[in-house]
């Protein structure tokens, strides 16, 4: 299967925000944004240890979220600030539906849609 018939997807993330790139279909050779996600965060909670089972309960509704607008996934590019892109490639590959997907990772600042789509794009291209 040549890289043009795959099913090609990229992401910037945060801890709390999310942009997903893709196409529409695989024939077409425009990358289009997908969607957004966010991820609101713990809320004030007084214990420490309810407090980090909540923020771990919404991160993987957070990944979960982000996955489900990419179904059947063969190369994904995750980019962004600071360890939420390890962390959901981790999440990824513990997956059945997303363990065989080729996954990339680099670090970026907040990108405008148009700048993520033209990264994206030159990326996979």
């Amino acid at each position: 299967m040549s890289d043009k018939n795959k099913k090609s997807f990229g992401v910037w993330m945060d801890a709390h925000n999310a942009t997903i790139v893709g196409k529409e279909e695989v024939d077409n050779e425009e990358f289009t944004i997908l969607g957004h996600v966010k991820n609101a965060g713990a809320d004030n909670n007084s214990n420490e240890k309810n407090a980090n089972n909540q923020e771990i309960s919404l991160t993987h509704k957070f990944f979960k979220e982000i996955a489900s607008k990419m179904p059947n996934i063969d190369q994904i590019h995750i980019t962004g600030t600071g360890q939420s892109q390890e962390q959901f490639i981790k999440f990824l590959a513990e997956t059945p539906q997303y363990k065989n997907a080729v996954s990339s990772e680099s670090t970026s600042n907040k990108m405008s849609d148009e700048n993520l789509i033209d990264y994206i794009t030159k990326y996979f291209n």
